[in-house]
């Protein structure tokens, strides 16, 4: 589902203006980004949500900037939303699957 495809990596390369030469190093970054961002936010698609996907490509330039320290702090108000987004779906979700069973 959130595998690091030759479009998504050259989407990334084309914004942050990369060469071909890094590769393999940018796709341990989305890969490292996108779980990351999974863990804090929810099971996003990277290749549907825009949302999802525009965190993972924040999260990717930071890292690739040795900056990593300070994303969390600078997209706090973007990963809470997205986490509370996805709560209140599953909740609904489930909150629908018992109303059924009634």
């Amino acid at each position: 589902m959130n595998e690091i495809t030759e479009e998504l990596l050259a989407e990334f390369k084309e914004r942050m203006k990369l060469s071909d030469d890094e590769d393999g190093n940018l796709t341990r970054i989305l890969k490292a980004s996108t779980e990351d961002l999974i863990d804090k936010c929810g099971d996003y698609d990277v290749h549907v949500n825009e949302r999802f996907k525009e965190l993972v490509f924040e999260r990717s330039r930071y890292a690739y900037n040795d900056a990593i320290e300070y994303f969390d702090n600078n997209f706090l108000t973007q990963i809470t939303t997205l986490a509370i987004s996805k709560a209140l779906s599953s909740s609904s979700s489930v909150e629908g699957d018992t109303s059924e069973k009634e």
